[in-house]
């Protein structure tokens, strides 16, 4: 498997990197050509999304409940196989907090981190 790391869609990533938007809703201004897919699929739902409301006294509540998403999610199994295709693939994400977002939660996912919060 490829390196995995997130960035902010609104950053330059590396030119040597897979860019792979994993925002269920389109970056306000941005342009197509600054990703090379999208997988929407592979953000939050709209209802675990909306709860957390980047509130951070609710991502302990959104950890939980988007890990629980993506654990039946196929595009977990999607980001997995571009990063197996790809020797480095960035996760990119427009909230605003770098810590706190479904791309972070994503990656440990994907890495098998379990996330601690608290």
């Amino acid at each position: 498997m490829g390196t995995l790391r997130i960035l902010r869609v609104y950053e330059d990533p590396e030119p040597d990197e897979y860019r792979v938007l994993v925002d269920r809703l389109w970056p306000r201004g941005e342009k197509k050509d600054r990703v090379d897919v999208w997988l929407k699929e592979a953000g939050p739902s709209t209802e675990v999304r909306n709860a957390f409301g980047h509130q951070p006294e609710h991502f302990a509540t959104f950890v939980k409940d988007y890990r629980a998403e993506l654990k039946h999610n196929p595009a977990a199994g999607e980001t997995r196989g571009l990063a197996g295709e790809h020797a480095r693939v960035v996760l990119l994400y427009s909230a605003k907090d770098r810590h706190q977002n479904q791309a972070a939660v994503l990656l440990d996912f994907l890495n098998g981190v379990a996330t601690e919060v608290g």
